[in-house]
């Protein structure tokens, strides 16, 4: 087992990961950019090294000053949490020729499963269900028309490279193309230093459903369940939960089954996550693949008892999976609200800002990951997001009303939150019947004008 991580993140991630390290005897070493001088992950490691200034590419991003605080503290491996250089093959192919250990799958694995239009590829020929859509990349807008007459509109244009709901237009009709086509060119190149594009056919209205999987080195592979994701926004997730209560019993194992089969056709090790939309009928198709932790692993853990980020540790240690497929049972329900720094009123404008009260909640199923205390000026730097609220109840209702009562002693004076956009959801009839999906958000926001 390791003796020392350093931890190639911020925020509550970071926390999280020490955390963790602490419970398993690991040293762990912070890196921090000069605005994060005073935040909780640096106060709470062992040791700390600051990487740059404040902008992510000159810190957060840096490959060398990080690789170099690796080396310069004596760290084993680099845990890189989720966004900044999670999903970077090139920075765990670094990591490999610099003798530290990546915590997360290999950089092959990384590369196939992070150019989107690839990735649909190898699923097909794994079996997955995939979307109707391009089999490569679009060569060009001329082709981008001659797609969406063979697979009809609506159609989805993305960014090969993309993530975090960038590089994305929805077209419904010719009219629009040409304009979609260019401008998701344009953010694609701008957020990813790479333009290349792919087609699929939009599904509308469907359920984001995700699912937590688990691969050691020595070919174990198993799932953890699924997390109903389908509460976003512009492509961004806002609630979680899990189990989902769209899902029949029966289709849960359908796609837990081609979770793990996708996972094994690209030779997959440590966590990851397989991303499937659901239609209305219940037909399933494989979206993406996200190779980290993500950030609503929290749910999965509460239902399975199974501590992910630990996983994550031994995995890259060299550990076979001490867990099998029949292990796994769901107990109760869980939910995740992203707590962010931002107001709702004014186009979720983010918030930054000192903190001049804050109370967190507790009591029984409650857990709060969070990077912030009294006093703390939240830096406008990064993104907005500032905790996560979870809670574990015996049932989905349970759940909710326990979600409710937290989100109720959730305090935080100086910034404005998303706090009561929350509650409003829990509050909402559709989120209550669990007859929501990923329209949800959006029609909500359209009522509320």
């Amino acid at each position: 087992m390791f003796k020392k991580i350093l931890i190639a993140n911020r925020g509550e991630i970071a926390v999280r990961i020490i955390r963790a390290c602490r419970e398993m005897g690991i040293a762990t070493v912070a890196v921090y950019s000069e605005a994060d001088r005073d935040a909780l992950h640096v106060q709470l490691a062992d040791e700390a090294v600051c990487i740059g200034p404040a902008p992510s590419k000159d810190s957060y991003l840096n490959i060398q000053n990080i690789i170099s605080a690796t080396v310069l503290t004596g760290s084993e491996a680099i845990h890189p949490g989720f966004g900044f250089l999670s999903e970077n093959s090139k920075f765990a192919k670094m990591c490999r020729e610099c003798n530290i250990t990546f915590i997360g799958p290999d950089a092959e694995s990384i590369e196939l499963m992070g150019n989107k239009a690839k990735a649909r590829e190898i699923m097909k020929e794994a079996g997955v269900p995939v979307i109707p859509g391009t089999e490569g990349a679009l060569k060009s807008e001329e082709a981008a028309h001659e797609m969406a007459e063979i697979i009809g509109y609506p159609v989805m244009i993305k960014a090969a490279a993309g993530g975090g709901g960038r590089g994305i237009r929805i077209v419904y009709s010719r009219d629009e193309l040409s304009r979609a086509y260019n401008t998701a060119k344009t953010e694609a190149q701008a957020c990813f230093g790479d333009d290349t594009l792919y087609m699929e056919k939009f599904i509308d209205k469907p359920h984001h459903i995700e699912f937590q999987i688990l691969g050691d080195k020595y070919g174990n592979i198993i799932h953890l369940g699924e997390r109903e994701c389908s509460i976003q926004r512009r492509n961004q997730k806002v609630l979680e939960e899990a189990p989902s209560a769209f899902l029949t019993p029966e289709l849960r194992v359908k796609m837990g089954e081609a979770a793990v089969k996708a996972a094994r056709k690209v030779g997959y090790h440590n966590a990851g996550t397989i991303e499937f939309l659901v239609d209305s009928s219940h037909n399933f198709y494989f979206m993406e693949m996200n190779t980290r932790v993500q950030v609503e692993h929290p749910i999965t853990e509460l239902v399975t008892g199974i501590d992910i980020v630990k996983q994550q540790i031994r995995i890259a240690a060299g550990e076979a999976l001490n867990i099998k497929q029949e292990d796994i049972k769901l107990r109760g329900h869980a939910i995740e609200c992203r707590i962010n720094a931002e107001d709702p009123s004014k186009e979720f404008r983010p918030s930054p800002g000192k903190i001049i009260g804050l109370n967190l909640p507790g009591g029984p199923g409650v857990r709060v990951d969070c990077a912030v205390y009294q006093s703390y000026s939240i830096p406008p730097h990064y993104d907005s997001m500032i905790a996560k609220l979870i809670v574990h109840s015996e049932d989905r209702n349970s759940a909710i009303a326990r979600m409710k009562r937290a989100l109720g002693e959730l305090l935080i004076e100086g910034v404005v939150t998303n706090i009561e956009f929350q509650y409003e959801i829990l509050c909402d009839d559709r989120f209550v019947k669990g007859e929501y999906d990923t329209s949800f958000l959006k029609d909500k926001l359209v009522k509320s004008e």
